[in-house]
């Protein structure tokens, strides 16, 4: 398929009520382990958390190659890897994880866990309750600290002291900066990439309108469409959510260069027809809905929203200046979802950082899934600030 063809997806039959991994599936890579009792900030108490990961290499006999990556909104455990069995689509950041690459599986042990909320084997809206049934609308609300939390217990059940490094993209770097504020201790080093110390009011409107969209299709049902037949869960609003969301993860010049006002071929917008750029925001609302779920996109969309690094610490200023292990902060020149001034403000306040690092991308946001070569570069030279 070229950049100019995204007509539908060639799937077989219609999409599931909810793309979550559940009980029964494979499990390809995973592995699982019961984190026990856990109460979120909100207040509400799960008799048992459950977290799905991924590791790859080997931990060495003092266990100090342990590496840690986080994933963002729409990512999962499966970092690097084929599609298959238990896993919808191949590793999400294949370029930068495995053998010779810039985070080298032969001499690091790279770990990823599905957050709080997840829907790839963590527990989430999708996971069953106590009482044989989906959590649904009863699941609560959910922070970036209460994700956080959770990986602290699989650092402690892992028996890994200190990670060499932590690093993430977007919500990913929101859980880098909070465990090096949060256990200082247990972080040698970090990198961050697209991110922020706090969601702007910008960010948060865009975030409202989404999940609005979500909560507005009749089939949402409140959060409980588990038990919908194939094909009628909340597809359209999380399509309309996505298509948002993915104009905030380009940029306007990319769209402007590869589609224009392009036709999308044998249709005429004048006759009901489709722009090519219509046609790739319906490609991507299509793909999403059959790898993700619509609760868990608001779980964690909400949880951005609440994020801020300073709440309770004296403001982000005060939070961030206690961040004194070194961190290698990483902007994408085009992102218009977390703009280069949010990476300048990290710069700035935090002892540890070096100077902002830039990827020169035409692809916004996305540009850290897309500019390897860039973003290993930065990867190799925050190894090399490892203490």
């Amino acid at each position: 398929m070229s950049d100019h063809e995204y007509g539908p997806l060639n799937y077989v039959g219609l999409p599931p009520a909810s793309a979550a991994w559940r009980e029964g599936d494979a499990v390809g890579s995973r592995l699982f382990l019961d984190t026990g009792s856990f109460t979120t900030d909100s207040g509400f108490e799960f008799p048992s958390v459950r977290i799905a990961y991924e590791t790859w290499g080997t931990l060495n006999s003092d266990r100090s190659n342990a590496v840690y990556v986080a994933h963002a909104l729409t990512g999962d455990s499966h970092v690097t890897g084929p599609a298959g069995p238990g896993h919808k689509t191949s590793g999400w950041w294949e370029g930068l994880v495995g053998p010779g690459r810039a985070i080298d599986t032969d001499q690091w042990f790279v770990v990823c866990a599905n957050v709080l909320g997840g829907c790839q084997g963590t527990t989430g809206p999708s996971s069953l309750a106590p009482d044989g049934k989906p959590w649904g609308s009863r699941f609560p609300v959910v922070t970036v600290p209460d994700m956080v939390r959770i990986e602290h217990r699989l650092t402690d059940a892992l028996g890994i002291d200190t990670w060499a490094i932590m690093l993430g993209p977007s919500l990913g770097g929101m859980r880098v900066l909070e465990w090096m504020v949060r256990y200082p201790e247990r972080v040698r080093s970090g990198l961050v990439l697209g991110t922020t110390a706090a969601v702007t009011a910008d960010e948060i409107g865009t975030h409202e309108v989404q999940l609005s969209a979500i909560r507005s299709d009749p089939r949402f049902h409140g959060g409980d469409y588990y038990d919908a037949a194939e094909g009628e869960g909340p597809h359209v609003g999380m399509g309309i959510a996505r298509r948002i969301a993915h104009l905030t993860y380009r940029s306007e010049r990319e769209l402007a260069d590869r589609f224009g006002r392009n036709a999308q071929p044998g249709e005429d917008p004048y006759a009901g027809g489709r722009f090519e750029v219509t046609s790739y925001l319906d490609h991507h609302a299509d793909k999403l809905a059959r790898r993700f779920d619509a609760n868990t996109y608001i779980a964690l969309t909400d949880a951005m929203t609440l994020y801020d690094l300073g709440r309770g610490r004296g403001g982000v200023r005060q939070a961030l200046g206690t961040i004194t292990a070194p961190l290698t902060v990483v902007a994408i020149d085009s992102d218009r979802l977390f703009p280069p001034r949010l990476q300048e403000e990290l710069v700035e306040f935090v002892p540890g950082a070096d100077g902002l690092h830039v990827v020169n991308s035409l692809f916004g946001h996305d540009g850290f899934l897309v500019e390897d070569d860039q973003v290993a570069a930065f990867v190799a030279h925050s190894l090399a600030r490892i203490p």
